[in-house]
């Protein structure tokens, strides 16, 4: 029976922190960018997110002008 290898499963969790430890620095730059942008310092919530997506499907609805309609 082979024995585990425990160094190998050693690297692969350090990796995992190290990436996990990255994307949270990403997350933080890009909060940080975003507040830099935006100087009322409000930042755009799920439901304003939602809202401007509401009114996009609503202007997709309607017939581009530039394309005839189908006979």
């Amino acid at each position: 029976m082979a024995k585990p290898n425990y160094s190998f499963a050693k690297r692969q969790r350090d990796l995992a922190k190290e990436q996990k430890k990255e994307e949270k620095l990403q997350r933080k730059k890009q909060t940080a960018e975003e507040a830099a942008l935006n100087p009322d310092g409000e930042v755009a919530t799920q439901d304003d997110v939602d809202a401007t997506d509401a009114t996009d499907a609503t202007d997709a609805t309607e017939t581009p002008k530039d394309q005839a309609p189908d006979a």
